[in-house]
């Protein structure tokens, strides 16, 4: 069904829009995330690297990485008929955190992207949305040639709540993604339900 249409004599479903993060270190996937799902062109604004960046961007395990997003990418996805994602990928280095205040502004919840060849470049993100009370999961992008870890020690690793969602993705796979998009969603409205029941009792 064409969004906005609507079965003969029912009226049209007006959708949902949510806003959805994504979020983690400096080249562990999340353009490619976002562009693998977003059913339009992405806005992306990536930029070549430079030398000026050299002592800054740490390319250890991302040798071959030639661009880097320095403000945002935004995508959009419809999972049902009456509910549309807006994605919205975060920089990673750390001289673009400054943004991250403005972009998480009004969203639902988060992908925190890990790669397990370099786990510590998820820990800022892991930390933020716990600090601001913003619901997230855990997304280990399975990277060709990275090692596998028990989900256990990787929860470990990142010192996560049991509550956290924790799942295995391909962040160019658009079903693999879009698991882990639902993921985020089920995990994000549970949490909000349970702090409506907790501040109602």
């Amino acid at each position: 069904m064409i969004l906005g249409r609507s079965e003969r004599g029912k009226p049209p479903v007006e959708p949902v829009t949510l806003k959805i993060l994504v979020a983690g270190g400096f080249g562990v996937g999340k353009t490619t995330l976002v562009g693998a799902v977003s059913e339009i062109r992405p806005l992306r604004t990536e930029e070549l690297l430079t030398e000026a960046g050299r002592p800054v961007d740490d390319l250890s395990g991302v040798e071959g990485k030639h661009t880097t997003t320095v403000a945002m990418d935004f995508g959009r996805i419809t999972l049902r008929e009456d509910l549309v994602l807006y994605l919205f990928g975060t920089p990673g280095q750390e001289r673009f955190w400054f943004m991250w205040d403005e972009l998480t502004e009004g969203a639902l919840g988060a992908v925190v992207l890990a790669d397990t060849r370099r786990l510590e470049d998820c820990f800022a993100a892991v930390d933020y949305f716990e600090r601001r009370s913003i619901p997230f999961l855990v997304a280990v992008n399975c990277f060709e040639g990275a090692a596998r870890y028990p989900e256990e020690a990787v929860r470990q690793a990142l010192d996560l709540d049991d509550d956290v969602p924790l799942l295995l993705c391909d962040a160019r796979d658009r079903e693999s993604v879009k698991e882990v998009l639902i993921g985020v969603v089920q995990h994000a409205m549970a949490y909000v339900a349970d702090r409506r029941q907790a501040a109602a009792t």
